[in-house]
């Protein structure tokens, strides 16, 4: 998977707010956090006058702050145009929303057509592996909940195995269960990111991490991994 054996997503998502001035510094905190994956989304509330409506030129700048900071691009992709637009950047990852997964299954075919890299978030399907089995795709347990509380968590993997499910895409509150996760052998920790959780914007903001957060997430998630691998 990688060198410490997990790889954390930082969900940015539309966190910027529609202040498109903010990804150089989201993504500079998300990288010096620790995040390996730098994950924003095309397609989703980006009609014309919305606030996630990202053109050629600003998917460009993106590429290039994740570049100069050293981090993964990621984008999840809603539709066809967003792909498309994507696609012209040849990008090598995608994420899958579980709202694709239920709502846009032949997209979701046509990204793995790719034979890139594809993390899929599986909240809205009961079906655990609803694409198959493959090296390049990585099925991500999520609960479409925002935020999802302890009490409403349906089903969490006693065991997270790798090539069936892999990792977490978490909309918990705090990084309690992505460690449980870890525990339990997640090799992927997808989480959102924030510059400021007390921002009303959009709901995402509670239920992200700071900087601080995300960087003792994976502190602590890396260093439990170590000690699963020497059988502890």
């Amino acid at each position: 998977m990688c060198e410490r054996g997990v790889k954390f997503i930082a969900e940015i998502g539309m966190n910027h707010n529609g202040n498109f001035g903010l990804f150089f510094e989201l993504i500079k905190q998300a990288s010096l956090a620790g995040a390996d994956f730098a994950k924003f989304q095309l397609g989703w509330r980006a009609k014309p006058g919305e606030m996630n409506k990202l053109e050629q030129e600003d998917v460009a700048t993106i590429l290039r702050c994740c570049d100069y900071h050293s981090i993964q691009p990621l984008f999840s992709v809603f539709n066809k145009e967003s792909f498309e637009l994507a696609e012209s950047f040849k990008l090598p990852a995608y994420k899958i929303a579980s709202r694709t997964v239920k709502e846009e299954p032949e997209l979701v075919r046509e990204v793995i057509n790719t034979g890139k890299t594809v993390f899929i978030s599986l909240g809205m399907t009961d079906e655990v592996m609803p694409f198959g089995q493959s090296k390049s795709i990585f099925y991500l347990w999520c609960q479409s909940l925002y935020p999802v509380h302890p009490w409403e968590l349906k089903q969490f993997p006693k065991n997270f195995v790798p090539g069936q499910i892999s990792g977490l895409s978490d909309h918990s509150v705090g990084i309690e269960l992505p460690l449980i996760a870890i525990m339990r052998g997640a090799e992927i920790i997808e989480k959102h990111f924030t510059l400021d959780k007390s921002d009303v914007t959009i709901r995402d903001h509670a239920l992200s991490l700071t900087p601080d957060e995300f960087g003792q997430m994976v502190r602590l998630g890396t260093a439990i991994k170590k000690y699963k691998e020497i059988g502890i």
